[in-house]
């Protein structure tokens, strides 16, 4: 390099600068740079814009719109679309669809045998392949044009197209259903109609004569009976002993009012009508059930009582005649029986059975009218309060339940982690009160007023009934309490003072049922698991 060309470094600097001015002008005139993404227009523009929280759709996309590619950029670290959908399950997203059990159950078996979904052309032969019976899959890829979703009809050819219309796949399965509901309940019908004729409904009658010299059964009650208020007193020593049933005696009623004739419910499936008064000896003898007969109820007039077993029937039976009146099931064990107390409802009754329902009859119908559904268990107790208004439930959810007769709401629900279940529920002859046997050995005692509080003073204890459904009562008028237990005692309380008044020793196992007779003031029947009846003074 020469003198002459030499220059100073300002001049040089001045220079470069100039000369890479030149060379960016000349780059942005020769190309053009855009930043956006490319994406494709005519395609954008022919489709609508949904925003990813809209669930509905206002438009009838295509086949093609649905499954086509997404446009746009996409996330970096995205592994999918499916990722943008909202999750309700900790795998994804499940998408809810209505379907009958019917469906449900041949979808299911026939996707588990032949992993796929069923084809529901009945028109496929048998000796099809198996590749070419499969069909679509349900996780078909959706880029192939010949999927047409798990429930696409087969490919008709110009032959089955020339057949008339026959009926859709789905409409047969419809049909199917409803034959196969119809064969079961006739199914059903058939063996409830050859139970109830297996077994004979007869009655023995074990006395001389039906009639007396005056024309009178044994229904109506003696002359010399004197019906009124009476002051009771305990009873003190055994005076006689019914003995007839093969097995444990269940339970006992007197007859209304009068209390001249007992009747009793065995274990040996039989109910058995004794007297009180005359000879002492049984009078008729009940046959209807198969199993163990569980409860039984007079009606107001005493002409006609239920019984219930656990053959899972209720009888409706002539106290006079012995005739089967009629005969009531719901397919569930029946635990307990009330006729309602109203002399003009004497034609309906409450059942409270296995199926945590208390079931509302009506014997003129032969049907049920109500059901009390609310309990989480098997309903042990039902006992008519408030005039026979309502009427109290007590089950093995360790609740009580009150309800308005006639309508299946509760109006209260007793219920405290303490609670014990309640078998036998007894109301005081003054009404203002009714006590439960509580299986923490003792007995409760709740108001039957509006608000249904548990009276904390009055607490009777000292018998023994955890595991067993001891029965209890009250004296007529209303000063004593009485309770068996399983020892075979009978426990005597003072409804005052809540003291243990007396206790005798009745049975040699569980004395499972008391009763006080309605006139004579100083007597009691107790019946237990030993097959004895006995009558106390």
């Amino acid at each position: 390099m020469s003198l002459v060309e030499y220059e100073d470094s300002d001049t040089e600097a001045t220079r470069t600068s100039a000369t890479s001015v030149t060379s960016v002008t000349n780059l942005k005139e020769r190309f053009h740079i855009e930043l956006a993404p490319e994406v494709r227009g005519p395609r954008l523009e022919a489709q609508y814009y949904e925003a990813p929280h809209v669930t509905e759709l206002t438009y009838n996309p295509t086949y093609e719109a649905i499954w086509a590619p997404v446009e746009g950029p996409t996330l970096p670290y995205s592994k999918g679309t499916l990722e943008t959908i909202p999750k309700n399950s900790p795998t994804g997203y499940v998408e809810e669809y209505a379907m009958s059990d019917f469906h449900f159950d041949h979808q299911f078996h026939n996707f588990n045998t032949l992993s796929q979904l069923s084809n529901l052309n009945p028109n496929r032969t048998e000796g099809e392949s198996g590749a070419k019976r499969k069909g679509a899959m349900l996780f078909s890829d959706p880029k192939d044009s010949s999927f047409m979703g798990p429930w696409a009809p087969p490919p008709v050819s110009a032959e089955e197209r020339s057949i008339p219309y026959q009926e859709l796949p789905m409409d047969v399965l419809a049909r199917e259903e409803r034959e196969l509901n119809k064969e079961k309940d006739q199914d059903q019908n058939k063996k409830k109609r050859r139970d109830m004729d297996m077994v004979e409904t007869k009655s023995i009658f074990h006395g001389k004569s039906l009639h007396d010299y005056q024309g009178r059964t044994y229904i109506d009650a003696p002359s010399e009976l004197k019906t009124g208020p009476h002051e009771c007193f305990i009873p003190k020593k055994l005076i006689h002993t019914w003995v007839g049933h093969t097995k444990g005696v269940s339970a006992i009623r007197f007859f209304p009012r009068s209390g001249h004739l007992l009747l009793s419910a065995g274990l040996d499936s039989k109910v058995k009508l004794w007297d009180v008064y005359n000879d002492r000896q049984c009078l008729r003898t009940f046959k209807g059930h198969q199993k163990a007969v569980r409860d039984i109820c007079f009606s107001n007039d005493g002409r006609r009582f239920l019984s219930c077993g656990y053959d899972r029937y209720l009888r409706l039976w002539d106290t006079e005649t012995g005739e089967c009146l009629g005969s009531f099931t719901n397919g569930r064990i029946p635990y307990c029986v009330k006729f309602n107390p109203d002399d003009n409802r004497q034609h309906e009754f409450l059942v409270g059975g296995s199926d945590k329902k208390i079931i509302q009859w009506d014997v003129r119908k032969n049907s049920i009218v109500q059901e009390y559904d609310q309990h989480l268990g098997a309903v042990n107790t039902i006992t008519f309060i408030d005039d026979n208004r309502r009427f109290v439930t007590s089950s093995d959810d360790k609740s009580i339940r009150i309800w308005e007769y006639g309508i299946p709401v509760v109006i209260k629900y007793i219920s405290e982690p303490h609670m014990h279940s309640m078998p036998s529920i007894a109301v005081h002859p003054n009404g203002n009160w009714f006590v439960g046997q509580s299986l923490d050995n003792q007995l409760l005692v709740y108001s039957t007023r509006e608000r249904f509080k548990l009276n904390k003073k009055k607490r009777f204890l000292g018998h023994l009934v955890a595991g067993f459904a001891c029965q209890l009562n009250f004296a007529p008028d209303g000063r004593f309490i009485m309770s068996g237990d399983a020892d075979g005692k009978l426990w005597f309380w003072d409804w005052k003072s809540t003291k243990v008044y007396r206790t005798l020793r009745c049975h040699n196992g569980v004395c499972i049922g008391c009763e006080w007779h309605p006139i004579e003031a100083s007597r009691v029947a107790t019946c237990g698991w030993d097959g004895a009846i006995h009558y106390w003074d």
